[in-house]
C-alpha cells in the first residue's frame, strides 16, 4: 500500500484546519469540506489539494475520511452524508468530541455500507493541532486502525487504540473529567495565593517542580494570572464535553461530583460573558 492516500477533511475550524494541513504536508492528496466555504477556499490557498461542496463530493474516491465538527447532530448529518460519496473499504475517522453512543451508531451505519468508522476525538488543543503532536483516542475495529494510524500519525503524537466502537470517546470523557478538576483546583490555588499575600507566579515556579506540576499549570498558570483568556479551548465547548460526561455517568453508574460542581461553575462563567473564553478562566469567578 502506497505511503500517501486520497484523503478528504471535513470540518475547518480552529482545530480541523490545521489538521488537515498536516495531511496535505505529508503528501496527501487532501480535499476539503466545510460549511463555510470561505475557510475551505482559505485552506486551498494555503495548502494546495481541492474542496467540495459536499461532504459526499469530497469523500468520493477518497481512501480516508476525517472530520473535526461540532456535535452528536453535527456528526450524524455530516458523517451520513459522507458516507454516500465514499467507496466501500474506505474509513472514516471522527475527530469531533461526541457521545459514545453516537460512535456506536455511526459505526452501526458504515459496517451496513461496507465502510469502517472509527471514533478518533483528540486532546491537545488548538496549539497541538497547530504543532501536529495531538494525542489521539480511537475506538473501532483493529485493522481499519491499522491502516488509519500512519495517516493520522501526520498531525498525532500518540495514537492509541482505546477498544471497540465508543471506547475512543469514552477515554476523551476520561480526560475531560481530569482537565476540569485540574483547572478548578489551579484557580483556588492562585486565588488562595493571592489572598494569603504570596506572590503568585513565584509560587507556581516553587510548586511546579514537585508533585502539584501538570501540564495545565505549566502552561495556563502564568496566562490566568495575567487574565489571558483568548485563546484555546472554549468554556462553551468544554460545557458541551461535560454535558456528555454527565450523561453518560448517569448510564454507566459513575459518581462524578466535582465535574458536576465544576461544569456549573462553567455555568457562572458563561454568564459573565464569557463562553468563548479559555477553560482555564474558571479563576474568573474568584479573582477579580
Amino acid at each position: 500500500m502506497s505511503d500517501t492516500h486520497r484523503v478528504a477533511f471535513l470540518g475547518l475550524g480552529v482545530m480541523g484546519f490545521p489538521m488537515a494541513g498536516h495531511l496535505a504536508k505529508a503528501g496527501h492528496a487532501v480535499t476539503v469540506y466545510n460549511r463555510t466555504p470561505a475557510k475551505a477556499e482559505a485552506w486551498v490557498a494555503t495548502h494546495g489539494g481541492a474542496r467540495a461542496g459536499t461532504p459526499a463530493e469530497a469523500a468520493k474516491g477518497a481512501d480516508f475520511v476525517f472530520m473535526c465538527v461540532g456535535n452528536d447532530d453535527d456528526v450524524r448529518q455530516v458523517a451520513g452524508e459522507a458516507m454516500q460519496g465514499m467507496t466501500p473499504g474506505a474509513v472514516l475517522a471522527d475527530h469531533t468530541t461526541a457521545s459514545a453512543g453516537v460512535a456506536r451508531e455511526m459505526a452501526a451505519l458504515a459496517a451496513a455500507r461496507g465502510l469502517a468508522f472509527l471514533d478518533a476525538p483528540v486532546s491537545g488543543g488548538q496549539a497541538g493541532a497547530e504543532n501536529g503532536v495531538l494525542t489521539i483516542m480511537v475506538g473501532g475495529d483493529a485493522t481499519a486502525f491499522g491502516r488509519a494510524k500512519p495517516v493520522m500519525d501526520a498531525y498525532g503524537r500518540s495514537v492509541v487504540l482505546m477498544g471497540e466502537s465508543g471506547a475512543g470517546q469514552l477515554t476523551k470523557m476520561v480526560n475531560q473529567i481530569c482537565i476540569a478538576g485540574l483547572l478548578q483546583g489551579l484557580s483556588e490555588a492562585l486565588a488562595f495565593a493571592q489572598k494569603a499575600g504570596l506572590d503568585a507566579g513565584k509560587a507556581v515556579d516553587v510548586i511546579s517542580k514537585g508533585a502539584a506540576q501538570s501540564w495545565q499549570m505549566d502552561n495556563r498558570a502564568r496566562t490566568m494570572l495575567d487574565g489571558t483568556f483568548d485563546f484555546g479551548f472554549a468554556v462553551d465547548w468544554m460545557r458541551k464535553d461535560l454535558g456528555i460526561v454527565l450523561g453518560e455517568a448517569r448510564s454507566n453508574g459513575a459518581t462524578v461530583p466535582v465535574t458536576a460542581l465544576v461544569d456549573q461553575f462553567y455555568a457562572d462563567v458563561q454568564a459573565m460573558g464569557g463562553g468563548r473564553w479559555d477553560t482555564s478562566s474558571l479563576i474568573k469567578r474568584l479573582v477579580t
